[in-house]
């Protein structure tokens, strides 16, 4: 088993890995091996409480039993099926997620975030007749061309340019910004309810409500991007659920699969019957991405997670603020999504967590993010609270 290796094999996978990859990713030192719940464990055995969970896929905890066995029954009965074929997983994955929230009714499935994002765009566009797109500063919804038009930081911009034209952003929180911008040619207004990558910054029900009047009054669509914040992470199955926002299209991913990839677009009545060959992809809704989902919305059902959510992410969160000393700016969140506004830079803090067996996330230079499984316990909150008092505290 990987976990047995040498520390010599250790070192020589390492670099065959840094030299065969692409490059794209900044590698932290650490070879992960092992899953379970709230816990890693590296290739020399050490565990880690993690709270970084595949950047907030692992809502029901790694290797969930549900999850490990449905895929396991699906691989052994049917791996891929096109969208062409009815499929009897796809079929009760499409019918649990178009009763989710009332009138998000119609499923276009996809196998991540990004690709999501894409079909919202490009729905939103069909419906409308419009091209504009109008998305928030500090926003992040992928790396694909459109989603990546719709990004806001330059410096995941700047070397793909010119990108998708018809992007417009505003001000996140501030509505006179975007009624300033959103004119007869918008096709779409695309949020997040909590900005994840910007800094982990939430949403006030101002402004979202008043972005949804805004959509109705000048005939576009309100996107609301649940790809991180979706699945119980802020304390409702969606984000959006906290304010009674009734958006056009949501778009999901992440943590849908519990590891799997997989992505979705709910679609409401505002968004136009979508004919064949308007979109598609191959690998969407198959039907081990099916079951998996499946498995995942029955675990945070019966365990009710997004509650745990609301309650450990609130337990949590007072904890981070209470015990931040000066070097802290700003603790805040949702649910079990929570950013720690630093006033140097985060990376020497992600460092000492996972020296303290805490694995952490950046959200941009100076915000520690941290999105735990939403199993994690109390205990395992104060635990991460201890290990924050000690590199961060007074």
């Amino acid at each position: 088993m990987s976990e047995e290796l040498t520390p010599a094999q250790i070192q020589a996978l390492m670099q065959a890995e840094a030299q065969h990859d692409s490059g794209v990713y900044a590698k932290r030192d650490l070879m992960l091996v092992r899953g379970q719940g709230t816990r890693v464990w590296d290739a020399h055995g050490r565990e880690y409480l993690d709270c970084v969970g595949g950047h907030g896929v692992a809502v029901v905890g790694h290797n969930h039993p549900a999850v490990v066995a449905a895929v396991q029954q699906q691989a052994q009965r049917l791996m891929i099926c096109p969208g062409s074929f009815y499929n009897d997983v796809r079929a009760r994955l499409l019918q649990r997620l178009g009763n989710l929230v009332p009138g998000l009714s119609r499923v276009f499935l996809a196998n991540s975030g990004t690709e999501a994002v894409e079909a919202a765009i490009k729905f939103a566009r069909y419906s409308t007749g419009r091209t504009r797109i109008v998305a928030a500063m500090r926003g992040f919804h992928g790396r694909t061309l459109g989603a990546l038009s719709a990004t806001w930081k330059k410096a995941y911009r700047q070397p793909f340019e010119p990108l998708v034209p018809g992007f417009v952003h505003a001000a996140f929180n501030k509505l006179a910004a975007w009624e300033a911008v959103v004119d007869d040619d918008t096709a779409a207004l695309l949020v997040e309810v909590v900005q994840g990558e910007g800094g982990v910054h939430p949403a006030t029900a101002e402004f979202l409500h008043g972005l949804q009047r805004l959509a109705r009054e000048r005939g576009a669509l309100l996107i609301v991007d649940e790809i991180q914040t979706g699945m119980g992470r802020t304390g409702r199955l969606f984000a959006f659920q906290h304010f009674g926002v009734e958006p056009d299209l949501v778009t999901v991913a992440k943590g849908l699969g519990g590891g799997v990839p997989i992505g979705a677009v709910l679609m409401g009545p505002r968004v136009a019957p979508l004919r064949p060959g308007v979109h598609g992809s191959t690998f969407g809704g198959n039907p081990m991405a099916a079951a998996a989902a499946l498995a995942v919305l029955d675990v945070l059902e019966k365990e009710a997670l997004p509650a745990r959510a609301a309650e450990v992410g609130a337990y949590l969160q007072q904890g981070l603020a209470r015990v931040s000393g000066p070097k802290v700016r700003q603790v805040r969140g949702l649910g079990l999504m929570i950013g720690v506004e630093m006033r140097q830079k985060a990376a020497p803090y992600l460092q000492a967590l996972a020296e303290r067996g805490i694995l952490a996330l950046p959200a941009g230079l100076n915000v520690v993010r941290f999105l735990p499984p939403l199993t994690l316990s109390q205990a395992e909150a104060d635990r991460i609270i201890a290990a924050w008092q000690a590199v961060a505290g007074a």
